[in-house]
């Protein structure tokens, strides 16, 4: 069941678009979610951003205005070449640090040689998380913070004690190794609601 993420002022014409492809739909709430269900029995299920529950009307319009941002929250975004941390203040980012690290590339040789390569690659791995922690702990506040890159490698910078009040909320984000670019599009695709589409 693949996820999309729409941002919330295009999730009108998503909704009509839907109709329009698998016949006419019918909206409930059910769990929080807004659920669809179409005539040819297509059917998706729509979340706000930020684990927020919805329990307004069935409707797209009343759905999307649901869809606001916290007053302060984070994005912390972590693999093994590095890290992006940011926080924001509704929509407007007041404060980010990005950091890249070089991690050596994995070897053909065999036995020591090998072993002496991949215990290279963890500690070059462990320098950005450990990074990404400090600037975590300078940056963000404690509140909601939606993450994403390496699961791994997220769970090894949010288990530093200093980020222990940190609220981690969905959506995750796949994203590649964090640049300036990924990070302002993690942001709003933070901000977006994620649809689970099955077409029939």
């Amino acid at each position: 069941m693949p996820t999309v993420l729409v941002p919330t002022a295009r999730w009108q014409r998503w909704v009509d678009n839907f109709t329009t492809s698998h016949g006419g739909t019918d909206l409930s709430v059910a769990a929080g979610a807004l659920a669809g269900r179409a005539a040819d029995g297509s059917h998706f299920t729509a979340h706000l951003p930020f684990s927020t529950s919805y329990d307004g009307p069935a409707e797209a319009a009343p759905f999307a205005e649901a869809a606001v941002p916290p007053a302060q929250w984070g994005v912390l975004l972590v693999r093994k070449g590095g890290f992006a941390v940011a926080r924001l203040r509704a929509e407007e980012m007041v404060e980010h640090k990005i950091g890249q690290r070089h991690v050596q590339g994995r070897t053909k040789a065999g036995g020591q040689s090998q072993q002496r390569f991949a215990r290279r690659r963890d500690n070059q791995a462990r320098q950005p998380y450990e990074a990404a922690a400090d600037h975590a702990a300078r940056i963000l506040r404690p509140g909601p913070v939606v993450t994403g890159g390496d699961r791994q490698a997220v769970e090894e910078v949010l288990a530093d004690d200093r980020l222990r009040g940190l609220a981690v909320v969905g959506p995750w984000l796949a994203v590649p190794d964090p640049r300036r670019a990924v990070l302002d599009q993690g942001v709003l695709d933070a901000q977006a609601i994620a649809v689970d589409v099955t077409n029939a």
